[in-house]
């Protein structure tokens, strides 16, 4: 079962660095529901209950002028043992297939659902398939007002702010509505 708060968790077992987080978006069909119901897909991935953030409504970011407004969240993730970043990567781009997600014909195009893999295990990595962090989370309120729910102390690798200090200096004129 997902849980809301890293707090819900003993202090002892629960250590940000070994975490993998997935930010999630969905703006076609029935958005939150896409967004919940991939929350539940990704527990599979999971040695340890999801933290979950509460979902967001957000306005699309460099998407094309018509692009319907986005359901966010972000989960963070203890991977099992034998996990890699790729192989994690492997995993949400098959359950982006699984919910209708099409090949991309237009740049930020709406979509089903997008699965992003933002930090794993503070590894950093770039390279032509994955590159960690996510190189645009610490600009995007849409990742970041979900992340510091369940994890506001984090420091993404090559950033010297938390995720807390990152949104509270953010200058961005997205706009999000929490829906729970």
């Amino acid at each position: 079962m997902p849980i809301k708060s890293p707090f819900d968790i003993p202090k002892l077992q629960l250590e940000l660095q070994k975490l993998a987080f997935v930010a999630l978006g969905s703006n076609l069909d029935d958005p939150k529901q896409n967004v919940l119901r991939a929350m539940n897909r990704l527990q599979v991935t999971s040695d340890f209950p999801l933290l979950c953030s509460s979902c967001w409504q957000s306005t699309p970011v460099d998407c094309p002028a018509d692009s319907p407004a986005f359901v966010n969240a972000v989960v963070g993730l203890l991977p099992r043992a034998n996990e890699t970043s790729e192989s994690l990567f492997d995993n949400l781009q098959s359950l982006e297939k699984e919910f209708g997600r099409q090949p991309k014909t237009v740049f930020n195009e709406p979509r089903v659902l997008d699965l992003d893999l933002i930090v794993f295990r503070q590894e950093t990595r770039n390279s032509e398939r994955l590159t960690l962090p996510h190189p645009r989370a610490h600009l995007r309120r849409f990742v970041l007002q979900p992340l510091s729910e369940i994890a506001a102390d984090l420091v993404l690798p090559g950033q010297v702010l938390n995720v807390r200090q990152l949104l509270e200096t953010l200058d961005s004129s997205e706009r999000l509505l929490r829906l729970g």
